[in-house]
């Protein structure tokens, strides 16, 4: 059963905020314990992203008095209904996928550090909508109390977070260290002046892919300054409105300094009402609150039907939580696959015009984007500009051009004044172009009939402090995007039929998983692995560090696998060639010397990838110096051995955030802790010491961190930029090294020593070159997009997971191999697609059959043709790079949509000729 909210309808609202502007009742603002004052009216998500307005009902004067009523008068979408009551709907299911989110953790309650004694003392929710071009004070970096710039500001991390005390959570949230870094640079570009940054921290936990870059960058090239501490306290605001930070350095030493704003990193809390509604659903939470899952099944809840995915299972970013997000609609789709189609409505698709011939009408649409540009674009002398280009017969401006209700605007405008060519001024066509083009077809126009200026990017948000400089560059753009647009012709995008088969390649956990699921749901799959055993590097593992037992998942797994009727297993073969497009691709493989081609539709990548073998600390040298995947074998075979060690050293990061290989592999952290929480099991009295420089296990892993350090296990932390090194000296391992607390050199000698090395994929995987889809400097593969699309390639039909992406644990490649099946069956269920009409095209009459755009093509589209000799492409091949046509000495290839002409008239018309 769902409920519809009441008085305000979300598909109207655009979250302008005129109706909470024109409001004059105040109340106290739940969002920061009461420290301010809301309207009546108010952002239901007010500390996150804008979204939608509501109404309480009990502070409204309207509902309350029956008097005012201002803002159904402004609300320019009348959005706003007194009499809409609340409804609800009964929906007939197969599955529930639960999405509900997090929320933050609240230091009201305890006044933590002095929060609601000071408007300067503020959580990182709160200072993201403060940077907000839509917040606040729109944009501007200004201190809460008294609105002058700050000089200093720094960042608490941890609160709320890794404490067991009353009313915090145990748990580390993942995101925040990395928020903070994103926040503190942030804050550098909005300030005009010098301003000094620091995030004071327990362990910076910089573990997603590129996460330790980023912190490197900030560190070393921003200035953002890290302190390792211990707050005691923020004292209360002093005569200049600032406040006094003391805390406990590395060193053990107290220290004083003083900030303008305090920013508070607040952890993810599980939603208050996950209990009720846990109990609605019979589905089980953990101890946390947050929804249970096993490691093995990620996005499942404890009811079958019923699945979880983002921050209402765990605390996680982005990337990950739009990961869970299709690995729960992959992990429905085996559900639900009988019954895919029978209840699905398709769209009846619009009645497009021919449009060549007729008069260039062009339509030019400025958006606001709430203050995002208009608080820096002058709207009125753009739009007055705009108006005298030649061809322009309507302009107009709006609050969101994204939003549905202006779409259906644009869409209706299209059609009263006879629109055939549209300009759309608003943000980057990256993510909004396809929006916008959908509307032109539901408008009857060909999509191709567009151009989009990015007077955000490249002109409100570059240009912030120069307001008259952005408005000039803004009309350039627009007038270049009209001038183009008024040359564009109609494009015609090509029917692939998509084969119903799917190629997986790499028979580790992630392969495994994708496989399965992609024969869940009825596709035929081939599951090719170059080794003769499923599992990968999994069977090295015994446990998860939630205690499931690896092996027997394992085990389970392939039989599925091996038994499925839709699934070829492939063992000892190899790929040596590739070739083709999305919806028709052709791998030549070797299986013990028979060639065979393979025929399909989609492709996923997981070959996974494997442990440093380090040439340091007399690894290979000496048997008792071990990887952790040497540990974990010992643990399953000879357990007994181990029973006897008496001290046990594990050094973390090796091989590992180095300059040559500056990322964090993610999983050591908290395998090194199960694994030295094993050795305690075997033997109580070993003396157990891990040398880490930050110690990483976040989420829920903070719990078994914290079980190790009660259970007697050592953690010290060591100077990694002064020498430890392993020698022998007799039959003695002796490991120097310098502690960075007591600041004295140490010396162990172990009876084993246990490195953490790092993970490192292929280099120059040739599957790279096969698939046109590329991989980072490091070997690992790169994604189309980290948040949009963080399991596909940029080349279509191809999908990544698994160790291959980038470092991640078993629970996490498990779902990511689900996100890019389902990935994969968005195309082999849709049977037919469309490729891009924009591709390039070749002129024969001018080509001199040189063969330079088959050389430079990254894709393979351009071929020479056997009966004329000349080049042609092969549409479906091509991405519209563009490579080809500058490559091309006589100018016989164009690219459809940027073509010479197109181009010139954009040049010609910011020179004004």
């Amino acid at each position: 059963m769902l409920k519809h909210p009441r008085y305000v309808n979300p598909d109207k609202c655009i979250a302008c905020g005129l109706c909470a502007e024109k409001c004059p009742k105040k109340v106290p603002n739940e969002y920061d314990g009461g420290l301010s004052k809301r309207k009546a009216i108010y952002l239901k998500y007010a500390q996150a992203v804008p979204l939608k307005y509501a109404i309480d009902e009990n502070q409204c004067l309207y509902l309350t008095k029956g008097k005012c009523g201002n803002c159904a008068k402004i609300c320019p979408q009348q959005a706003i209904d007194y009499t809409q009551t609340a409804k609800s709907v009964h929906l007939n299911v197969g599955a529930v996928v639960l999405a509900e989110g997090c929320g933050s953790f609240d230091p009201s309650k305890h006044d933590i550090y002095g929060y609601t004694r000071s408007p300067n003392i503020l959580t990182n929710m709160e200072f993201e909508r403060l940077l907000s071009a839509s917040g606040p004070t729109e944009g501007h970096l200004v201190r809460p109390l008294d609105k002058k710039a700050p000089q200093k500001i720094a960042w608490l991390q941890c609160v709320g977070s890794r404490d067991r005390h009353k009313g915090a959570n145990g748990y580390c949230s993942a995101v925040c260290c990395t928020a903070a870094i994103k926040e503190a640079m942030l804050a550098k570009e909005h300030s005009t002046d010098f301003l000094d940054t620091a995030i004071f921290y327990l362990d910076i936990r910089a573990n997603g892919k590129n996460f330790e870059q980023y912190f490197n960058r900030a560190k070393d090239d921003s200035g953002v300054r890290f302190i390792k501490s211990k707050i005691s306290e923020v004292a209360p605001l002093d005569d200049t409105g600032r406040h006094a930070i003391r805390y406990v350095n590395e060193l053990g030493e107290i220290e004083e300094e003083y900030f303008d704003i305090v920013v508070l990193s607040v952890g993810l809390s599980a939603n208050a009402k996950n209990a009720e509604m846990a109990a609605n659903l019979g589905i089980a939470l953990n101890h946390y609150n947050f929804v249970a899952t096993s490691s093995f099944t990620p996005v499942q809840t404890s009811r079958p039907g019923i699945y979880v995915c983002g921050s209402f299972q765990a605390p996680k970013d982005i990337p990950s939580s739009v990961i869970d997000s299709s690995a729960a609609a992959g992990a429905v789709g085996s559900r639900l696959a009988p019954a895919r189609f029978t209840l699905t409505k398709s769209p009846a698709m619009p009645f497009v015009r021919e449009t060549r011939g007729e008069p260039v009408r062009i339509g030019v649409f400025l958006c606001c984007c709430g203050t995002n540009i208009a608080g820096v674009v002058g709207m009125k002398r753009m739009e007055e500009a705009t108006k005298a280009l030649p061809g322009v017969v309507y302009v107009g401006t709006n609050m969101f051009s994204c939003s549905q209700d202006t779409q259906e605007n644009i869409s209706q405008v299209i059609k009263e004044q006879g629109i055939n060519r549209v300009v759309v001024a608003a943000c980057t066509p990256k993510t909004h172009e396809p929006l916008f083009q959908e509307t032109l077809t539901k408008a009857g126009i060909n999509k191709y009939l567009f151009a989009m200026a990015n007077i955000r990017n490249q002109c409100s948000w570059v240009h912030k402090f120069d307001p008259e400089a952005a408005t000039a560059k803004a009309i350039d753009l627009v007038r270049m995007a009209v001038a183009k647009v008024a040359l564009q012709e109609s494009l015609e995008e090509p029917t692939l039929t998509v084969g119903q088969s799917a190629l997986v390649i790499g028979g580790g956990v992630a392969g495994l998983e994708a496989a399965r699921n992609l024969g869940e749901q009825g596709f035929t799959t081939y599951l090719v692995e170059r080794s003769d055993r499923l599992g990968g590097k999994a069977w090295f593992l015994q446990r998860t560090w939630r205690q499931e037992d690896v092996h027997a998942y394992l085990k389970k797994t392939i039989q599925a696998v091996e038994s499925d009727p839709h699934i070829t297993v492939l063992k000892n073969t190899q790929i040596t060639n590739a070739s083709g497009f999305v919806g028709n691709f052709t791998t030549t493989i070797n299986t013990a010397g028979a060639v065979t081609t393979l025929n399909h539709g989609v492709t996923i990548i997981a070959t996974g990838a494997e442990e440093l073998k380090p040439d340091m600390y007399l690894y290979g040298q000496d048997p008792r110096v071990l990887t952790r995947l040497d540990l974990h074998k010992k643990f399953i075979e000879d357990e007994v051995v181990l029973s006897r060690t008496n001290t046990a050293v594990l050094i973390q990061c090796v091989g590992s955030r180095i300059p040559s290989r500056p990322y964090c592999s993610k999983l050591c952290c908290t395998q090194n802790i199960k694994s030295a929480l094993r050795l305690r099991e075997l033997n109580p009295d070993m003396n157990i010491y891990v040398l880490y420089r930050d110690m990483r296990p976040y989420g829920f892993q903070e719990d078994i961190f914290r079980q190790a350090r009660e259970a007697g296990i050592h953690f010290i932390r060591y100077c990694f930029e002064k020498e430890l090194s392993v020698t022998r000296q007799g039959e003695a391992l002796q490991i120097d090294f310098s502690d960075c607390v007591l600041r004295r050199k140490l010396r162990i000698q172990p009876d084993i020593l246990v490195l953490a090395t790092a993970i490192v994929p292929e280099i120059k995987n040739p599957l790279a070159n096969m698939y046109k889809v590329s991989q980072d400097e490091f070997g690992f593969f790169s994604e189309a997009h980290v948040k949009l699309r963080p399991v596909d390639f940029a080349t279509e039909g191809v999908f990544v997971c698994g160790l291959a992406h980038a470092p991640k644990p078993l629970d996490e490649s498990i779902a990511q191999a689900q996100a890019a099946a389902a990935r994969a069956v968005t195309l082999l269920a849709a049977k037919e697609i469309h490729s891009s009409g924009s591709v390039a095209k070749v002129n024969a009459g001018y080509c001199v059959s040189c063969g330079v755009c088959v050389a430079v093509c990254p894709y393979g589209a351009p071929m020479m043709d056997a009966k004329s000799g000349k080049a042609m492409i092969q549409p479906s091949l091509c991405k519209g790079c563009g490579l080809c046509t500058a490559a091309c000495r006589s100018g016989a290839i164009q690219l459809q949509g940027f073509t010479a002409p197109e181009i010139m008239a954009e040049i010609n018309a910011f020179m004004d000729l």
